[in-house]
């Protein structure tokens, strides 16, 4: 399971995903264009001194991410992808997850694009809000859903019992730009 940011604008929600990716061992992905660098001390901020267990892979474009997730899995690409949308679809909690999908979430202010949604339309999860609310936290709802995605899936969660033991490289002062990787579209994962 991989969470995928499409065009994230706010330092502190990708941070936040970015602190989440580090605490359950998933696989960030960043599809650009981004409304911040990599250097950003924000995004730094939010994610802590853990930027050393993040796994952050850079795409330039989402059909260059697209290419690459194909060549990730057996799976059909079409089958992985999870659409997170504040407008329709299936139900969080009542959507059934597979260890190899693929969590897309949108930008803040737009959201997922509009093509990606129409051709995958039957693919959209939302979290269930009161009326009146228009959406929730990108980062909160990166949090909710990866957690309840891997307990649907089967997937172990992290088992630390509530202690805390500092990572080894934890001292080392990392921004984003240090850790992530560029591939291309021809490499996969």
């Amino acid at each position: 399971m991989e969470i995928v940011l499409i065009h994230p604008e706010i330092p502190h929600n990708s941070g936040c995903a970015a602190r989440v990716a580090a605490a359950t061992a998933t696989r960030l992905h960043f599809i650009k264009p981004l409304g911040f660098k990599l250097e950003d001390r924000y995004l730094k901020r939010a994610g802590l001194d853990y930027w050393p267990m993040v796994d952050l892979v850079v795409h330039e474009s989402l059909d260059e991410a697209m290419a690459y997730f194909a060549k990730s899995s057996p799976r059909p690409l079409a089958d992985r992808l999870r659409l997170f949308s504040a407008r329709g679809g299936k139900s969080l909690f009542e959507t059934k997850f597979e260890p190899d999908d693929l969590l897309l979430f949108g930008s803040e202010s737009k959201g997922l694009p509009k093509e990606l949604l129409a051709e995958h339309s039957d693919r959209r999860v939302y979290v269930p809000i009161q009326d009146g609310v228009r959406s929730l936290n990108l980062a909160s709802v990166v949090c909710l859903s990866l957690y309840t995605a891997k307990v649907s899936a089967g997937e172990p969660l992290p088992n630390n019992q509530g202690g805390y033991e500092a990572h080894p490289e934890r001292s080392k002062d990392l921004f984003a730009a240090d850790i992530a990787s560029f591939p291309t579209a021809e490499e996969g994962a």
